[in-house]
């Protein structure tokens, strides 16, 4: 299966937990930092029977994001959308031909840590 260009009509943020330097105080800082801009993307609410099947596994997935592949997207890190904050729930999962397409990435709202 192939991945249409036009689907991927979202822009998205990647952000990881990091250390900054306050450039007042020179105080190394924690946060969240940006890791990748602009991703194109396809953002997606999990259907009923997809959200049900997430529920029966106990995972609190509420979105599916899908992205071109790229190597480094790991679970500790968070998305921004459109002012809305989600967290990645287990590992992306690479398309089933090559595994070198695209991902898979199942969200839920909001932030657990951080």
């Amino acid at each position: 299966m192939s991945l249409n260009a036009g689907r991927l009509r979202h822009r998205i943020v990647f952000q990881a937990l990091g250390t900054t330097q306050d450039p007042k105080t020179g105080e190394e800082v924690k946060g969240w930092i940006t890791v990748w801009d602009r991703v194109l993307a396809s953002v997606e609410p999990l259907s009923t029977s997809a959200l049900i099947a997430a529920q029966a596994a106990q995972s609190d997935a509420s979105a599916r994001i899908v992205i071109r592949y790229r190597k480094g997207v790991l679970p500790t890190m968070r998305i921004l959308f459109r002012g809305e904050v989600y967290s990645i729930k287990g590992q992306p999962l690479p398309d089933t031909v090559s595994g070198l397409e695209y991902l898979t990435i199942l969200v839920s709202k909001g932030v657990l840590n951080g």
